[in-house]
């Protein structure tokens, strides 16, 4: 009986190892085809470069705007002479729209098409614009209009509507009329919020493109540049970029005058670009944090940056959890 089980023995170990070893290679090249495949969703433009994102949601459609960064790899500084248009229904698939404006659209701006956002009122779109003055030493706001949310987009008032000699008293420096961010609150009143080294705002007539009253300024930690003001049920939020390499800190208040309460930071340094600048909204039930980082290999950076969008989450009191930048990104 000896002689006849060590022979079965040794078959059936032979076969056991046998089977070990296909399922080892079974799960090695799952796990390698798994690697191959895995999402990477950011960033989400992957054939050109892109920065300063702000999003508007409008009907069933999210409206993404970007400027285009344009520099060469051994240019190391921002070459921006047009923004761009993309739409989702679902966040993940996105179409890029033709250009809708550019810098040579507003006949007295010398150049860079800088951070901007886009609104609705009344059936038109107003999108707000940084760029350099012409004649005014420095920085500018200028606003264009369109029907649609795609452009084509023309300059509304021929002239700037904030430019750098209007902001004197807080900073003396030529760049702080930038990154404007704009809100329209729940009692029909519209808000031009803006900013470098020193936070501004002010109100908007109804016709969107005069000022309604004086430019105030809002006194905020280490605020450096983009603020973003958007409403979350009962709490106002305005975001900006934090001190330099630019991290995004936030405050809250219960009316959009304030006073603000400091919140900390809500998302850390993005990849390997200097800059940060985001975009908060909500879309069919959940909550984005749009964003860009310099991710794009090989020549990504600080002045060829790439628009990445995760996930934002509140807390029961209104605060915000801090955000968690990943490679995936928005999945189906």
């Amino acid at each position: 009986m000896k002689t006849i089980f060590v022979p079965i023995l040794s078959l059936f170990l032979l076969a056991s190892v046998k089977t070990t070893a296909q399922n080892n290679a079974s799960a090695s090249a799952n796990a390698e085809k798994k690697a191959k495949t895995a999402v990477t969703n950011n960033p989400i433009i992957k054939d050109k470069y892109t920065g300063d994102p702000a999003a508007l949601v409008y009907k069933d459609k999210v409206y993404l705007y970007a400027g285009h960064d344009e520099a060469p790899n051994d240019f190391n500084f921002y070459k921006m002479n047009e923004w761009l248009v993309y739409s989702s229904s679902d966040m993940v698939h996105w179409q890029e729209h033709p250009v809708p404006l550019k810098v040579t659209d507003f006949a007295w701006s010398k150049g860079d098409a800088w951070a901007s956002q886009v609104i609705e009122r009344n059936g038109k779109f107003y999108w707000y614009v940084a760029t350099e003055h012409g004649t005014v030493n420095g920085k500018a706001i200028g606003v264009a209009v369109s029907d649609s949310p795609t452009g084509p987009f023309k300059d509304a008032l021929g002239k700037a509507l904030i430019t750098n000699d209007m902001t004197t008293t807080k900073t003396s420096i030529t760049w702080d009329d930038i990154d404007p961010s704009v809100i329209i609150d729940d009692d029909g009143q519209a808000y031009l919020f803006w900013g470098n080294t020193a936070c501004y705002y002010a109100k908007l007539k109804a016709n969107m493109t005069e000022l309604d009253g004086p430019i105030q300024t809002i006194d905020l930690p280490h605020f450096t540049e983009a603020p973003w003001i958007h409403k979350h049920k009962n709490w106002y939020y305005l975001s900006y970029a934090y001190q330099f390499p630019e991290k995004i800190a936030y405050a809250m208040s219960k009316s959009i005058n304030g006073p603000w309460d400091y919140k900390g930071i809500l998302n850390e340094i993005a990849g390997n670009s200097n800059t940060n600048h985001q975009s908060i909204i909500d879309f069919k039930g959940k909550s984005y944090f749009i964003y860009h980082n310099g991710s794009i290999e090989p020549n990504g950076g600080s002045f060829r940056r790439s628009v990445c969008i995760d996930r934002l989450y509140y807390n029961k009191d209104g605060s915000i959890k801090r955000i968690i930048m990943t490679t995936e990104g928005i999945t189906e």
